[in-house]
């Protein structure tokens, strides 16, 4: 074969890297072991589900629902709040030891990457016996389990490790396309979602295999170019590259915040925006990069969504730039509707190493970069909340909101 390609998937991610950690600090229950989840706030009751326990599945506890619901459908379950600064230690932890046995590894998400194994054969011999190790040293060294598919190529590689769950090997080469993956219902390939299913059934394709063998100028009349692609990858065809990114590339660093009070004056909206800018500014600090564009999003208590974004005049790691700005944009959005949720976003990042200052600017700049740099570290030192600003103090809203955003990562996409 040309390619061998592992794609190492992390069983219940958040979960499982919640109740590892929870073990190791004396925790006497594994999560994992009873209906519970990732997500909200377990006391409030308000947020959503981000990951649930294959205990939890029987009461249909769905990943994306609200706390609320959930609780109606299982009244014991177990709920923790997300650790994403956890999540990612856990998800570097697991690269480092992958990378004992490729160099080529791509972050395909915060819990998923893709291994180049083809140059390593001659090293480490039969690849299937090369996964089995590989899992079982991430369950028995790093504590939580994972699901390993190889193959030929990333989008069977895929395939595979979502074929069986959770800790398993599971190999899908072309040979064994028709047995494996052609009985599948056509909505478990990759890139076919809901609308798509419904025009696939239209024209009498029900699985994989239906699919894979329809005629595929019909689909392209249907379904134009995705008709191409899914009937490709039906037939496993599909051959981009494993992309080097030991590192988890930032695209974005931003926080957002469910309120559990509706928020009808613009003091307070200006206070949240502050507390999410805080977050945001120390951690693009940290992160050493600077932004070129700020942008705000909210919701209504009637769930009804807007966002504004603005350039910076120059690239920044400010917190009072970063701040200024969003409430800026909010100010020229709001309309005074009571909101219910409020997120600050920097993007469009490069490198901080160099930035072509005004001349007037320069000093502003470094005197804030000082005090920045200064209250960062005080945090650092002690805790995020041992130096606040004034304006919070009897407030009632924190002064720093949110931690690691799990959408400031790579997240799943049509890219393979």
């Amino acid at each position: 074969m040309s390619k061998v390609i592992f794609h190492i998937d992390v069983n219940s991610a958040y979960l499982s890297w919640e109740a590892v950690h929870r073990l190791q600090h004396g925790d006497p229950l594994d999560l994992r072991t009873v209906p519970s989840a990732v997500g909200g706030d377990p006391i409030k009751r308000h947020g959503i589900i981000l990951a649930k326990s294959i205990p939890a599945k029987p009461f249909k506890i769905q990943t994306g629902e609200s706390l609320m619901a959930a609780f109606q459908k299982c009244p014991t379950l177990k709920v923790v709040p997300p650790r994403y600064d956890l999540y990612l230690r856990s998800s570097n932890a697991m690269i480092e030891l992958i990378s004992e046995y490729s160099s080529q590894i791509q972050r395909y998400s915060i819990d998923e990457c893709f291994v180049d194994f083809t140059d390593m054969i001659k090293l480490f011999g039969d690849p299937i016996e090369v996964a089995y190790l590989i899992k079982e040293r991430i369950k028995k060294e790093l504590g939580f389990t994972v699901s390993i598919g190889v193959s030929s190529n990333k989008l069977l590689a895929k395939v595979a490790s979502d074929l069986k769950k959770p800790d398993a090997v599971t190999t899908l080469f072309p040979e064994e396309i028709s047995q494996k993956m052609w009985p599948l219902p056509v909505g478990e390939l990759f890139m076919v979602g809901r609308a798509t299913v419904k025009k696939l059934n239209f024209l009498g394709i029900e699985t994989i295999g239906d699919l894979a063998n329809y005629d595929v100028d019909i689909l392209k009349g249907s379904l134009k170019s995705q008709g191409i692609l899914v009937w490709n990858y039906a037939n496993g065809i599909e051959n981009s590259p494993v992309k080097k990114s030991n590192h988890l590339a930032i695209k974005s660093i931003g926080n957002s915040s469910t309120i559990p009070f509706d928020i009808d004056n613009q003091k307070e909206a200006h206070l949240m925006l502050l507390s999410l800018s805080e977050m945001v500014a120390m951690r693009l600090r940290d992160s050493q990069y600077l932004a070129r564009l700020v942008s705000i999003t909210y919701k209504t208590n009637n769930f009804n969504s807007l966002g504004h974004q603005k350039k910076f005049e120059i690239p920044t790691d400010h917190t009072t730039e970063i701040y200024h700005y969003a409430r800026t944009l909010f100010d020229e959005l709001w309309d005074g509707t009571p909101l219910r949720h409020l997120g600050v976003r920097v993007s469009e990042l490069c490198e901080n190493d160099f930035v072509q200052l005004h001349l007037f600017d320069a000093y502003a700049r470094r005197k804030n970069g000082k005090l920045d740099q200064v209250i960062d570290e005080l945090r650092g030192r002690f805790e995020p909340k041992s130096i606040m600003r004034g304006c919070f103090v009897g407030s009632g809203i924190k002064p720093l909101t949110g931690g690691v955003g799990e959408d400031d990562f790579p997240l799943m996409s049509s890219i393979l």
